[in-house]
Formats: structure tokens, sequence, C-alpha cells
């Protein structure tokens, strides 16, 4: 079989449409008010209030290609299979259907619509654990039924998905795996541990949910989350062994042969991850939600994969600027399917080059205290690290440098080093992103409600140029970013401030109504207008219908009237990155 990216997004899409699903639009890569996660990473993310009980505007059954986006994987980067950016298949029952039904889909979806012969499939079921004892039962009847051989179900104790966060909705899982090796030669039993057989599809059924105190209750609203990687399934489905060889990477492949001279076979893990490293700030870049690199959160990261892909393009001795020349690339590639990459081209390809330059002079100061320490005599593996960690100074330019000098600098201690670093990061992050995924606490619903007002409020005092940028909550304080080119005078913060708290002394009603986007801008309503022609969207109204203050495209948590919120109270306004400033506030 020889399928593209497209053509199998569009399959998947059309199966589930034919089965009464609506349709999605992706969400965007930044996550609306979720203080958990940097990025979207998994086609779940977006739909969290729904799935907790929240009733979607395009019904019970749903479907889509989600956007997403993991820092986990950045270091493994340079394999097969590791990605930063990918695209997630995912369908969903909002207690609806249950897990026979999605056993079926899939099933047949795989057998029936992609044509793969069955035995080729093998699957894994919740084999039971500490805190379920039973395994999955039913999901094994099924399969059977459906005419798996028993030895292509493997019981596993780790088959069981989430909470996300230390409690919230959890439950078994099921995945499909194909067999990767000689057509000829397929195992009669299924082996999980063996990476012949590759993980295609999981199909969650969210069944219970974690309580803080660790006790697992039966939902109320029982719900299917499923998941199928595009680069990976489109590899096996097209018999390669390798997801930088499929339509979704080949022309950024080939660009980057072009600009080398040098071919992808003898030069795979530097052409690897500057395919996906250019091609996954390409999309951050290109977000309708809007970013560039910094030094901090998520403009961090952004900047990290973009040095990294400069620093992979040094070893294959690219002479000229050439992000933006693969962006332009990638652009092309995915532009149909995601419009907002056209519409943010310029900023795309500005950024691009400007970090680019940025990284060339941090090269040549990395190199003067390089030179230093070597002077010092003080160059070994904590020096090589902070080299990185203050300057960006790449360790393998570092250990070259350095083995040039006569001198052999441990990797395993550098890795020490790093090692440290990484976990005070994490323990950093574990407190600024305490609060969970599923956090709809009264005072998160509380500062989530705020966000409204001081959007709006933003735009009357500054102008209809802000646009939101991104925000963060917890239980403590909001962060809200937003699109504004200078540092705002303390008269107008006075101003914003004031406006919003003679909203909260009105008293106001929030209320919401089910439309289509089209609808939504005929009566007025602000956010991010990337769903599609004819899809419904929840829209939120501060004040009454014919005299509001606010009304925005938003998912929830709200609160039902604005007066409960007490005194709003902005404690800092400062930049968050070029063209984005950052206000931070709290309820008093």
């Amino acid at each position: 079989m020889i399928i593209s990216g497209k053509e199998l997004r569009e399959k998947f899409l059309k199966y589930f449409e034919n089965n009464n699903h609506a349709i999605l639009s992706s969400a965007s890569l930044i996550p609306e008010n979720d203080p958990t996660v940097l990025f979207t990473t998994a086609g779940m993310h977006p739909l969290v209030p729904y799935l907790m009980g929240e009733k979607h505007p395009s019904g019970t059954r749903l479907a889509d290609v989600q956007k997403c986006w993991r820092t986990g994987d950045i270091e493994e980067v340079g394999d097969k299979t590791h990605h930063t950016f990918f695209e997630m298949l995912g369908n969903w029952s909002l207690g609806d259907y249950g897990k026979i039904e999605a056993i079926d889909l899939a099933w047949k979806f795989l057998t029936s619509e992609l044509k793969i012969d069955s035995k080729f499939l093998a699957v894994t079921i919740f084999g039971g654990n500490q805190d379920i004892k039973d395994f999955d039962q039913e999901a094994e009847e099924h399969w059977l039924k459906l005419g798996l051989a028993k030895n292509k179900i493997a019981k596993l104790t780790d088959n069981w998905w989430g909470p996300a966060g230390t409690s919230g909705p959890c439950g078994p899982d099921t995945e499909i795996f194909y067999w990767t090796g000689d057509k000829n030669a397929v195992p009669e039993t299924f082996d999980p541990a063996d990476d012949t057989w590759v993980e295609i599809w999981n199909n969650v059924f969210m069944e219970y949910n974690k309580t803080p105190e660790g006790k697992y209750l039966p939902l109320e609203q029982k719900n299917i989350d499923t998941g199928m990687g595009l680069e990976r399934t489109l590899a096996v489905l097209n018999n390669l062994d390798d997801n930088y060889l499929t339509d979704l990477f080949l022309p950024i492949i080939q660009k980057i042969e072009e600009l080398s001279g040098k071919k992808y076979q003898n030069n795979l893990k530097a052409f690897r991850v500057i395919a996906d490293h250019l091609r996954s700030a390409t999309f951050l870049l290109g977000d309708p939600q809007g970013m560039a690199p910094s030094n901090t959160g998520q403009g961090y990261v952004l900047r990290r994969v973009i040095r990294r892909a400069i620093r992979f393009g040094k070893n294959l001795e690219i002479q000229d600027n050439f992000c933006a020349q693969i962006a332009v690339v990638v652009i092309e590639m995915f532009q149909e399917e995601y419009p907002e990459l056209k519409t943010r081209e310029k900023f795309i390809l500005d950024e691009l080059q400007k970090e680019e330059e940025k990284f060339e002079s941090t090269i040549q100061k990395g190199l003067k205290q390089f030179e230093k320490l070597l002077a010092e005599k003080s160059l070994n593996e904590k020096a090589a690290f902070n080299l990185f960690a203050t300057f960006g100074f790449p360790l393998e330019m570092t250990l070259e440098l350095a083995k040039e000098q006569g001198l052999e600098l441990s990797e395993s201690d550098y890795q020490k080093e790093f090692e440290k670093h990484q976990e005070l990061s994490r323990t950093a992050s574990a407190g600024m992103f305490k609060g969970g995924l599923a956090d709809d606490s009264e005072m998160s619903t509380k500062y989530h409600t705020a966000t409204h007002l001081l959007h709006q409020a933003l735009r009357t005092v500054l102008g209809e140029h802000v646009e939101q940028r991104g925000s963060n909550i917890n239980q403590e304080r909001m962060r809200f970013d937003f699109t504004h080119p200078e540092k705002m005078t303390s008269e107008q913060i006075k101003e914003v401030e004031d406006l919003v708290n003679q909203q909260i002394a009105k008293n106001l009603p929030v209320s919401y109504q089910e439309m289509t986007v089209e609808e939504a801008k005929e009566r007025g309503a602000i956010g991010l207008f990337g769903h599609k022609y004819g899809e419904k969207i929840k829209v939120y109204t501060v004040g009454e219908d014919d005299n509001f203050f606010s009304r925005e495209i938003c998912g929830g948590p709200h609160v039902e009237n604005i007066g409960v919120l007490g005194h709003f109270k902005i404690q800092k306004e400062e930049s968050s990155s070029a063209g984005i400033r950052r206000i931070k506030a709290i309820l008093e």
C-alpha cells in the first residue's frame, strides 16, 4: 500500500464522519488556561472539560486530527521514530458508545478501510495491577469474537491510562500493534517487547475517577479516548521503517540535501534533527495563539529546538542562514491542512532569521569564554556545562575544541551536571504547574472568567489589535499574554484595572450559547477563529445579550455571575517576547 499523509488524514476523518462523529478542527498547540503543560501533548487536552462532563457543542461523538508537541522527546530526536511535533488522529465518545463499539470502530477502520490483513495485527489489554485487580475480560472476549487468536492478545499490567495529574479520569486501554517484519514470517505468538511489532493505535476506556485519596470510583460519564500517531502509522502502512521517508518529511529531507550537498543516508541523525526541529518550530511560530523564541517557558523550548537544528546544520557545513528556507518548504507542505502557517508566514521567516543571527552571536561569546577557561586551565566538565547553560554553547563544540587542545572531557561527568540541572528544572516545573490538568476548582474558575474581562478591557483601552496569546492559571494567580507593540503606561494599567473592577461591581451575569463560527463573528465575539465552516462552538457572554461587556469563544469553566470575583489587581506588566506583553494579576 502506498498512501500519503493527506490520504490517511482524509480516510480517517471520513470514516468517523460516516459513523456519526462530528469532525473538529485542531486546537492550538498552546493550551488554553491549562497550567500543567507547556504545549498540547495529546488530542484529549483540548477536550478535558467535556471528558469531565461538560456538554460539547458538537455532540457526544467527536473526531479530529490534533497538532501535538512534546518536550520529553527532544534529546531522543535523531532516531527513526521520535518527533517533537506530530499529528494525532483521534476519536472520542463522551458518554456515548463504550468499549465494544470503540474496538469495532478501530478494527473495521484498519481491516476494511486501510485493507490491513488481520494476521499482521496484535493487541495488548489491561492485565490487572495492585489498584485494579481484575484484567479486562470484556476487551479480551471481544477481540476473540472479532477473530483475533488468543496468542495475539497480551495482558499487561501497565495498559492503563491516566490520570493526567494526581487525580481525575483514568482507565484501562487496549493498544493495537502492526507487524513490520517479513510478512511471510509473522510469529504465532505476539511479544509486545519485540520492536518488530509497532504500536499504531491506542484506545483508552475512561471508566474510573481516581480521587485525591487514591481511590478508584466509577465515572458517572464513561468516555472513549483514542489516539493514532499519523507519522508512525503512515510509515507502517507504506512498509517503511523510517518515519522520515514518508511524504510528511521527505520534501524537507530533500531540501537539506540541496542546502548541504550531502546525502541523507550518510548523515541520518543530523538530517532528522534538522527536519524534525524546524518543522516543529514552524508550527509553533505559526500557531494562531502566536509565540516567539525567548529565555523562559514555551519560548525557551522553541529557542532550544531552533538552535539544536542550527547546530546540526553546522555539522553538515551548511554555510548560509538556512532555517527560513526549510520553513518555506514546511509551509508549502502543510498550508492546506493548517492555513495559519501561510497567514503567519512572514512572522515565521522573520523570527527564524533573527534567531539564527542571535545564535551566531552566542557562539562567538561562547568561544571567548572557552578561550578564557583554557587560559586559566579551568576547563572541566562542570565548566563545559556552564558554557552550555549560560551561553547556550553546544557540548559537541566544547568537546571538539577541547580535543584539539589535547584535553579529553568525560561526557558521563558532563551528563551528571546536566542531570542535576534537569532535576532542578523538573522541581521548578512541578511547582509552576501544580494545580492539575482538570483543575476546575472554584478559584481557578474565577480566574478563568477574569481573563475574559481583562481581554476585553485591554482591547477597550489599547485598541482592537490586542489578541490573547496564551494564559496560565492556578489557584493563586493568573497570567495573561497578549499582542501589543510597547510597554503599557501606568495610566493604561490603572485604566484597565478600573474597567475590570467596574464590571465586577455591576454583578453581570455570565451565559453561553452554542453557535457556528460565522454566527459568533456576526454577534461580535472575539477569540480564535481557527474552526472550520459550520463547526459549532461555545460563546460566553458577560452581561446582557443586547448590552454585553465581553463575548468570547471559549470552552469553560466560568462563574455564573462576575460579582463573586472580588477585587481585580494587576501586579505586573512585562514583555513576554517580541510584540507580546504579559500581565500577572490576582483576585483579592
